[in-house]
C-alpha cells in the first residue's frame, strides 16, 4: 500500500458540525496537524469573515474550498453567491464549492432547471475569474435531484463546465458519484483542469438516513483506493477533504476522536491497497 501523505488531508468542517465552532475546528484542525480546511459558510457567519481569515492564516491552514454557493434555481440567488465568492476570496479558498440547486420551484421540468442553472453559473463566472475563485461544480446523487442539485453525474457537470470555459471545474464527492458507470471514464476526461476537490467519506450498509448518515472511511462499500487512483491518474494529487454528514455516530462522538479516526482511516484511500 502506498502511503497517504497525511500533510494532504483537508477537514470539511461538516465533519464536525454539530460539536465545534469554526474557531474550534480551526484549532483542532492545528492540534491534530490537519493542514487543510473547507468552512460552511454559516458557521464562518458566526465567527465573522475577518477573523477566520486571521485564524486560518495564523495556523497555517490550506481553505480547499468554502461550502457553498449555488442554488440557481432560486430567484434570489445571484446577491448570495457574489457574496460567496467575496468571502472564498478573502480566506484564499482553492475554490467555491457549488451545489447547483434542483427543480424550479413548482416545476417538473428538468431540463428547463439544468438550462437556468447553467444560465446562472454563467452569470456569476465572471465575477469569480475577476476574483481568482475557481468555481467547483458538485454533482449530487439523484435521489437529491429534486431539491438541492439536478446535475447528479460527472459528465453533466463537466459538459456545462466545457460550456462556459475556464475558471470552473467539478468536486469529486464520492459519496454521490461512487455508483457512477461511467466515473473513471469522466475523471479521466476531466483531468487536472477540472478537477479542484476531491471529498471522501464512505457509503453504509444499510443506510437510515440518506442524507445524514455517511459513514467514516472503510465502513462502507466504497472503492475509495480504485477512485484516488483515477483521481491521481488524471493529474490531481492535492488534497483529500474528508466530509461526513452523521446525525446517528460522528456528530454524536468527541470531535477530536473524530478527528483522529479521519487521520487514521484515510489510509482507506490510498492507491495500492
Amino acid at each position: 500500500m502506498s502511503a497517504p501523505d497525511p500533510s494532504l488531508l483537508s477537514l470539511n468542517t461538516a465533519t464536525i458540525k454539530k460539536q465545534w465552532t469554526l474557531a474550534q475546528a480551526i484549532d483542532g484542525c492545528a492540534r491534530h496537524g490537519i493542514r487543510g480546511i473547507a468552512p460552511w459558510r454559516d458557521k464562518l457567519a458566526e465567527m465573522g469573515l475577518k477573523e477566520a481569515a486571521r485564524a486560518i492564516k495564523a495556523n497555517g491552514l490550506t481553505v480547499t474550498g468554502l461550502c457553498r454557493g449555488g442554488f440557481f434555481t432560486a430567484p434570489d440567488f445571484l446577491d448570495d453567491n457574489l457574496r460567496a465568492i467575496e468571502e472564498a476570496h478573502e480566506l484564499g479558498a482553492q475554490c467555491l464549492v457549488l451545489v447547483v440547486g434542483g427543480l424550479l420551484p413548482g416545476s417538473k421540468d428538468l431540463k428547463l432547471s439544468r438550462e437556468k442553472i447553467l444560465e446562472g453559473i454563467s452569470r456569476i463566472l465572471p465575477y469569480a475569474r475577476k476574483a481568482g475563485i475557481p468555481l467547483a461544480i458538485e454533482p449530487l446523487h439523484p435521489m437529491q435531484a429534486a431539491e438541492r442539485a439536478c446535475i447528479n453525474t460527472l459528465e453533466q457537470a463537466l459538459d456545462v463546465c466545457e460550456a462556459l470555459g475556464d475558471g470552473i471545474g467539478v468536486a469529486v464527492d464520492v459519496y454521490h458519484v461512487w455508483w457512477d458507470p461511467k466515473l473513471e471514464q469522466q475523471i479521466k476526461r476531466a483531468g487536472r483542469k477540472r478537477i479542484l476537490a476531491h471529498h471522501i467519506c464512505d457509503w453504509l450498509v444499510p443506510t437510515r438516513d440518506l442524507l445524514n448518515d455517511r459513514g467514516m472511511m472503510g465502513d462502507g462499500i466504497i472503492d475509495l483506493a480504485r477512485i484516488r487512483g483515477w483521481i491521481e491518474d488524471a493529474g490531481y494529487t492535492g488534497f483529500q477533504e474528508v466530509e461526513i454528514f452523521s446525525e446517528l455516530d460522528w456528530w454524536q462522538r468527541d470531535p477530536d476522536e473524530v478527528l483522529r479516526t479521519c487521520k487514521e482511516r484515510v489510509a482507506e484511500c490510498a492507491r495500492g491497497r
